[in-house]
């Protein structure tokens, strides 16, 4: 970390960008305070000569840039127009657009800006309230995108001063099996939790790498939990604002219970699911929530195998799920250390955040007598693999007979359970610490 600012992946992503000499204007895509404009401004200074920043927002005024015309020439007379001070120099600019949600238009420029080819253009925007299928067809073929999200654990490492040989070695001990020392797994782990009660959001990790201390950062985890509401209300319309409050409010409600299954009679009892399907699906475009599908049949292929109307539905932040807990909550988590408070949700809701960040999409599997669950499942080259997640160190009764249940779970071949314990294998699952989720895409490639 730097005196100011968080290391981030999406650095290295725009470094890339840039070297490409067939770049397309760059749509950079994800939930509020996440660091999109942070990571922006950080690299314009870094690699242009001149940086052109327009927030349409706090800088209402330029939404009519586009009134008279999308062409390039036509759109920087305006800007010019407003602000005189503002200069543009071919090859060596870079103009930000901040706040798209709040002038879509400002999408169908990027064709122009594209055949033109004199000025780099990143446009960035919590997307809230907006069709993106609407900004897609203004653009298509003349952008490209990158969704960006908190920190994710790696991250938080090196927001922590953990290097990437560090980092290394975590997957060595991956791919070989050699247990971590005690002292490796209590470091680790303790990092973990950390992680776990602050989530990733820049403001609050900073804040606690810079005081060392939780001090303050439950305020500012309840914050952003209160800004996402205003959101709601400012950006959503008609009758889904209230199904999509509705919704967002009940989230720890049902990760709390046993079922986790996220029932829309508990809503409003006169409701049918499909009716909030919607409002579902909208905080999930905002970047607010993930959602995990129930597999119809434990069988390949994933993504054609699941029923749209079963799901469960988490933060996309573990942080924004502790801020929304009661203080009981609270002081059990940052004064006990009672991780396996609240029923193993907030475990449950790290694994789905972690695995989402990772490139995973989220599916589970309950038979229809409820004797059979699978927390998630991902897949390698040949075959489906069952993930559990164990906030205590129970039995895997369901991941044993996935395993040795070869006529109804034929596609699964091995499992994995993550724990709060060493490595290990014993034949049928791999065990394997939490803090090793991170590293589980890449695990799967190279095993």
């Amino acid at each position: 970390m730097n005196d100011d600012r968080l290391a981030r992946k999406i650095d290295f992503f725009l470094l890339n960008w840039k070297k490409n000499p067939s770049r397309k204007p760059l749509i950079i895509k994800g939930a509020r305070q996440i660091g999109k404009t942070r990571a922006v401004e950080f690299f314009a200074k870094n690699n242009y000569k001149n940086f052109i920043e327009i927030n349409f927002v706090e800088q209402s005024q330029f939404k009519a840039i586009f009134d008279d015309g999308f062409e390039v020439d036509s759109v920087i007379r305006a800007m010019s127009l407003i602000n005189p001070s503002l200069k543009f120099l071919p090859g060596e600019t870079l103009i930000f657009f901040d706040e798209l949600q709040d002038c879509p238009n400002c999408a169908t420029s990027l064709k122009f800006f594209h055949q033109d080819g004199r000025f780099d253009v990143i446009c960035s925007g919590s997307l809230m309230g907006i069709n993106y299928k609407t900004i897609e067809s203004n653009s298509v073929g003349n952008k490209e995108d990158y969704e960006m999200s908190s920190l994710d654990f790696e991250e938080f490492l090196w927001a922590k001063g953990y290097t990437s040989a560090q980092i290394e070695n975590l997957f060595s001990h991956m791919l070989s099996l050699e247990p971590f020392s005690e002292l490796e797994l209590k470091v680790m782990f303790d990092a973990f939790h950390e992680y776990m009660i602050l989530g990733g959001m820049p403001e609050i990790v900073f804040s606690f790498i810079k005081n060392r201390t939780f001090e303050g950062t439950l305020e500012l985890q309840r914050q952003i939990l209160r800004d996402y509401e205003e959101d709601i209300t400012k950006y959503a319309t008609g009758v889904d604002k209230s199904r999509i409050m509705n919704a967002y409010k009940k989230i720890p409600v049902f990760l709390g219970n046993e079922n986790k299954k996220f029932r829309i009679s508990k809503i409003d009892e006169n409701a049918r699911s499909r009716e909030y399907l919607g409002a579902i699906d909208w905080l999930e475009t905002a970047g607010i929530v993930n959602i995990s599908y129930c597999m119809e049949s434990p069988s390949l292929p994933l993504r054609g195998n699941f029923n749209p109307d079963n799901y469960r539905v988490y933060f996309r932040d573990t942080g924004l799920l502790v801020g929304s807990l009661d203080d009981e909550v609270q002081s059990d988590l940052r004064a006990n250390k009672n991780f396996g408070t609240y029923k193993g949700a907030l475990y449950e809701n790290l694994a789905a955040d972690m695995l989402k960040k990772a490139g995973y999409d989220l599916f589970f599997y309950k038979n229809e007598k409820s004797t059979i669950e699978l927390d998630f499942i991902v897949r390698d080259r040949e075959s489906l693999v069952p993930l559990e997640i164990k906030a205590t160190d129970g039995s895997s009764v369901s991941l044993k007979h996935a395993i040795k249940n070869t006529n109804t779970f034929s596609d699964i071949k091995y499992g994995i359970k993550f724990a709060e314990k060493n490595l290990g294998f014993n034949g049928e699952f791999y065990t394997f610490p939490f803090f090793l989720i991170f590293l589980l895409k890449r695990y799967l490639k190279e095993k």
